[in-house]
């Protein structure tokens, strides 16, 4: 009787420990909509600054139009540039590589990237401000990346 009660409050205390990882996974913020939007690299071109961005599209819902201003801050901190990169279609949970070549900018004097705002955010069921407030930036190069 002993062997059994043990192996009863075992179950139960193994049970009560994972319920919260069971509770957690369910509510991940990974499930949260999101546009997730990585500045992946800055390389020298012939043109000046190739930007490598990855993109992904966790909205639940095909964006057929994403377009973002963007300000290119120098090394003092000044804003040196606004231009706006175009990603066209971004369907629905797909993960996208898209390159921007940036004639005339010295890679080395770009300190942040700045998104100033969405100019371009259409898709069926999709808000046109999901684009800025669902907007997920993240970075993998030195270059400061974000709203």
């Amino acid at each position: 009787m002993c062997i059994r009660q043990s192996a009863t409050i075992t179950a139960a205390a193994l049970f009560a420990a994972a319920s919260p990882v069971l509770a957690q996974d369910q509510f991940s913020p990974a499930d949260t909509p999101a546009l997730v939007l990585e500045l992946n690299g800055a390389q020298p071109s012939d043109k000046g600054c190739r930007l490598t961005f990855v993109v992904t599209n966790n909205l639940g819902s095909e964006l057929t139009k994403a377009a973002f201003e963007i300000a290119l801050f120098n090394n003092t901190g000044v804003v040196d540039r606004l231009t706006v990169l175009d990603f066209n279609e971004l369907p629905a949970g797909k993960t996208k590589v898209a390159r921007f070549d940036l004639s005339g900018t010295d890679c080395t004097k770009i300190s942040r990237v700045l998104i100033n705002h969405a100019t371009e955010c259409t898709g069926a069921g999709i808000e046109p401000k999901a684009c800025l407030s669902k907007l997920k930036p993240e970075t993998k190069s030195a270059i400061v990346f974000g709203v």
